[in-house]
């Protein structure tokens, strides 16, 4: 099988300052240089998509703590009751519209760049409308559900010349930064394998299922929408891309898999006996932003787990081979009593094992825990603790390396439509992997 080609995934462009300097003679005889500065210009921004990720992360946080960079100019959402509760939220004056008015707020406000935080099934869509209209784009993860996405998304970056950026916040995060130092050290040698073990605990695991991502035309499956960030760090660790995919998987335990359903937990007539019930009057975010909501799109952010159109599986494993040779061995389980990570990685030279604990039910000195093992020498335990913040403190990070000016990014943590595009890939050919019993290459998926 042919290696698909790599092509560079930033172009940088030198910057040149000029200045200018001119001599006032004065009676001492002195004279003084005189330097031009540029004044800094602020990013203009506008969003699409106002749910929660989008009024916080993209929203809130920017207007609070990114404002001396950026300038929101427009919101956007298919749900305009919606829309005006974030706009609220965020603390914005700008502009807010519509999403069948995407052009318009294009026109008329004149960003810089378009945040999409959308379903997962429409950042495709948008993405490439606001290429095509002139704006760089800065994407929640996957960037596409579908192979065929994919494509336009390319397509469309080459024909217009913006750039698309990815919010892969997982390369941020303290365990990602120390794996990829220990890589690059040279201690473990050629990485030959990788098992990537996800756990998803009852509470985490299921309120993907009371929302949208419980179906695959919304979502892709959760090995799109959630496992994309997990192959994104590996496919980033190892610096590879990967080449073939098979995969398992099934819905094993929500959806279809109860005896009794309802249309969501507010109104449901067994929420005494199921143990998932979820009171959402108690959060006055959500009852604001989803339930004061419902009924313009009927979307109930408290949905039945138990629904039988849900369809993403909750039980998975995905072997992929890279074009370096190594080979992934990925498991994702959905409803766990205990949440977190598993991540070994096998070298040459030695093997790095990584433990991350979340919501665990017994105690641990630190939330992450490593051990590095030489094949003919010691091994070595040690832990780390991250940072308060969102997602360990990754997420302010990623905004920093994405909005303000001349950072640095020593271990090329900013990432692409490729990356983007090449993580979707894996999930999506998973899927298929699944539905046809076939490994899938990822050539016949897409064209670079």
């Amino acid at each position: 099988m042919s290696k698909s080609k790599k092509i560079d995934r930033r172009k940088f462009i030198g910057r040149s300052s000029k200045f200018m300097a001119a001599a006032t003679i004065f009676p001492m005889g002195l004279s003084y240089p005189i330097s031009e500065k540029k004044p800094f210009k602020k990013l203009k921004v506008a969003l699409v998509g106002t749910g929660g990720r989008g009024s916080s992360t993209w929203g809130k946080d920017l207007i609070d703590s990114y404002s001396e960079y950026v300038e929101m100019v427009g919101l956007c959402d298919s749900n305009y009751k919606r829309l005006a509760v974030a706009k609220k939220r965020i603390g914005t004056n700008a502009k807010t519209y519509e999403a069948k008015d995407f052009d318009l707020m294009i026109k008329e406000t004149k960003p810089d760049s378009v945040i999409v935080t959308t379903i997962d099934s429409q950042h495709e869509k948008y993405i490439v409308r606001a290429m095509e209209l002139g704006c760089n784009v800065i994407s929640e993860k996957p960037v596409a559900t579908e192979a065929d996405q994919c494509q336009r998304i390319i397509d469309a970056e080459k024909r217009t010349g913006q750039k698309v950026d990815v919010t892969f916040n997982v390369r941020y995060m303290m365990e990602s930064d120390a794996i990829k130092k220990i890589i690059l050290s040279g201690d473990l040698g050629r990485i030959v394998s990788i098992d990537f073990q996800e756990y998803l605990d009852v509470n985490h695991g299921a309120s993907y299922y009371r929302r949208w991502h419980g179906k695959i035309k919304n979502s892709g499956s959760l090995l799109v929408h959630k496992a994309s960030h997990h192959f994104d760090m590996v496919n980033w660790l190892i610096d590879a891309e990967p080449l073939e995919i098979k995969a398992t998987g099934r819905l094993a335990f929500y959806g279809k898999n109860n005896a009794y359903r309802d249309r969501n937990c507010r109104t449901c007539s067994f929420k005494d006996k199921c143990k998932f019930y979820w009171d959402m009057t108690k959060s006055k975010n959500a009852m604001e932003l989803y339930g004061a909501c419902e009924d313009v799109d009927g979307y109930y952010r408290d949905g039945c787990i138990w629904d039988n159109e849900i369809d993403s599986y909750d039980t998975s494993a995905v072997e992929v081979l890279y074009d370096n040779g190594t080979i992934l061995n990925y498991s994702m389980n959905a409803f766990m009593p205990y949440e977190g990570q598993r991540i070994s990685l096998t070298g040459e030279k030695g093997r790095l094992d990584v433990r991350i604990f979340a919501r665990q039910p017994w105690e641990t000195d630190h939330s992450i825990e490593l051990r590095l093992s030489k094949n003919f020498g010691e091994s070595k335990l040690w832990g780390i603790t991250p940072p308060k913040g969102g997602h360990g403190g990754a997420d302010s990070k990623l905004k920093d390396t994405l909005l303000k000016p001349n950072q640095s990014d020593p271990l090329k943590k900013r990432a692409g439509s490729r990356a983007g595009i090449l993580s979707s890939l894996i999930g999506i050919a998973a899927r298929e992997s699944i539905e046809t019993g076939e490994t899938i290459e990822i050539s016949n998926l897409i064209k670079f």
